[in-house]
């Protein structure tokens, strides 16, 4: 297991009230890595945090593990289509209110060109 892949899981294990159900897969792409992450349902609102500010903290982080690596790295938290939570979003949001996504990319060019 690679060291961006031990570090997802290692801190996603520590957060969630399931860690026997947390796994990863990682792939390569032109893109650079993908860490695919796979939690148990009820563990989503800890892996994402209000307002998506936990999986933004994750992101961020492993964009500093990958960058001691020369690669970049991206997070995807796999949600299983027709999951609870995106059917709540889609039902409680307020016809005024902007459309968030908790899983839209965070601006890291400033992490991205660190030296460590």
């Amino acid at each position: 297991m690679e060291n961006d892949q031990a570090f997802v899981e290692m801190v996603v294990k520590a957060i969630v009230s399931h860690p026997e159900d947390v796994t990863t897969e990682r792939k390569i792409d032109e893109r650079g890595v993908l860490i695919t992450l796979h939690i148990n349902q009820e563990d989503m609102g800890y892996v994402i945090g209000r307002q998506g500010q936990t999986a933004r903290a994750l992101r961020t982080l492993l964009k500093i593990v990958g960058a001691r690596e020369n690669a970049r790295v991206n997070l995807k938290i796999y949600e299983p289509e027709g999951s609870r939570r995106s059917s709540f979003r889609s039902e409680h949001r307020s016809e005024n209110a902007p459309a968030h996504d908790s899983m839209m990319d965070v601006d890291t060019d400033s992490v991205d060109s660190l030296k460590i």
